[in-house]
């Protein structure tokens, strides 16, 4: 159950003055999202952690600049984005393990298995059309629909204006149709 953001708010006033509990709290409530993040931008889980680990020490040194009542996980977002691509960018692996894609009431009913398979050809082809993606596309795709960030913490996250992120949103989406038509019609 997600807490008010007033609380947050309290958590990171608590973790600025210089209580750890406070910032472990902050880092228990995000590390999973950190890391979702970290692997979009690697591709690669270890990676992935140790750029999370790497982001959350860099925000804990950096939270007397952190803007006292801003939104924490956009913030956090960003830091966590920088350090996966300076990672990405020293690293010799290329590796990525796909994020799992999940469809509001699967567990509803019992799929058939031709729908099982269609469905699981269509994730395959979208993760891979993702992959193929310029980053810019993969992160605003991401940030909005497989981490579920508002528009406004999609906007702080990229550091851009949430207009940006509309026409960004726009664009990738755009472009991953026609991939995804050009793919289809390849095969």
């Amino acid at each position: 159950m997600a807490e008010p953001a007033t609380d947050e708010t309290a958590v990171v006033e608590r973790a600025r003055g210089g209580d750890p509990d406070a910032f472990d709290l902050l880092v228990n409530r995000h590390q999973d999202v950190a890391f979702r993040v970290a692997l979009l931008v690697t591709r690669d889980a270890d990676d992935a952690a140790d750029a999370a680990q790497s982001a959350f020490i860099k925000a804990y040194r950096g939270l007397a600049g952190f803007r006292s009542g801003a939104p924490f996980r956009p913030w956090l977002l960003a830091i966590v984005a920088n350090e996966a691509r300076n990672l990405r960018r020293s690293a010799a692996r290329r590796s990525w393990l796909p994020l799992p894609l999940h469809q509001a009431g699967d567990d509803l009913l019992e799929p058939s298995p031709e729908a099982l398979t269609i469905a699981d050809e269509r994730r395959r082809d979208l993760i891979a059309a993702i992959d193929r993606a310029p980053e810019a596309d993969r992160l605003v795709v991401a940030y909005r629909y497989f981490l579920d960030l508002s528009e406004a913490e999609t906007a702080a996250a990229l550091d851009c204006p949430p207009g940006t992120v509309k026409s960004r949103l726009s664009r990738a989406l755009a472009r991953l149709r026609a991939d995804l038509s050009t793919a289809e019609v390849a095969t």
